[in-house]
């Protein structure tokens, strides 16, 4: 296995940042803290595929290169990780000019993607202080509610007991590349391979009640 303590040996900016950020997974782990995650249950759970103990591993590093403070039981960005923001999201914007295609199979996660989704949704268009909204893969068995109490959102993989507003029907990947913005949600809806299910004072709103991915 590659020794990951092993600098580059180079006396360059480029060097000595990829020498805290180059190894495995540490990108996504400060593209999740851009976008808004703070807590480590909530990390580990939108990484399904890094360890808890690298992500700590990851974690304590960035604390100690200054990128993060932990408060409490939150990882909250410096300035010198909020500085990251262009870069990384300038790197997401390459990445979608110039290497997304069509998804692979073993990319496809239903639970990540609703999971997700739940982190970007605005139902403040919908009435009450609960809104629900259901979501079906044609291609999964597993069905999916995503609870949005006074703003703030949950995911079970179990009904919750509540009355579904606005039930969310597609196949995996075409959800996927909605969320991801390369697939237009009304050309999905228009095709058929989006539905919205319920009524329509509130079904008009999904538009902007799916904010997309900030990658998007």
């Amino acid at each position: 296995m590659e020794n990951e303590t092993i600098g580059y040996g180079q006396y360059c900016p480029i060097s000595r940042a990829l020498d805290l950020l180059g190894e495995r997974w540490s990108l996504l782990i400060m593209r999740d803290l851009l976008t808004g995650t703070t807590r480590f249950n909530d990390l580990a759970r939108g990484l399904p595929g890094l360890s808890r103990s690298l992500l700590v591993k990851r974690l304590r590093r960035f604390e100690r290169a200054g990128l993060v403070e932990k408060m409490g039981s939150r990882y909250l960005l410096t300035e010198a990780g909020r500085e990251l923001e262009p870069i990384l999201f300038g790197l997401g914007a390459w990445g979608a000019r110039w290497t997304f295609g069509d998804p692979e199979p073993e990319e496809l996660d239903p639970d990540l993607l609703v999971w997700w989704m739940h982190t970007r949704l605005d139902t403040s268009s919908f009435p009450g202080k609960r809104q629900v909204l259901g979501v079906r893969f044609t291609d999964e068995p597993k069905r999916y509610w995503i609870v949005v109490e006074s703003g703030d959102a949950s995911v079970c993989d179990t009904d919750p007991g509540f009355p579904v507003d606005v039930l969310i029907t597609s196949d995996v990947s075409t959800l996927y590349q909605v969320w991801l913005g390369r697939v237009p949600l009304h050309h999905a809806v228009r095709t058929g391979r989006v539905e919205f299910l319920g009524p329509s004072a509130l079904t008009r709103h999904m538009g902007t009640v799916l904010r997309l991915s900030p990658v998007a």
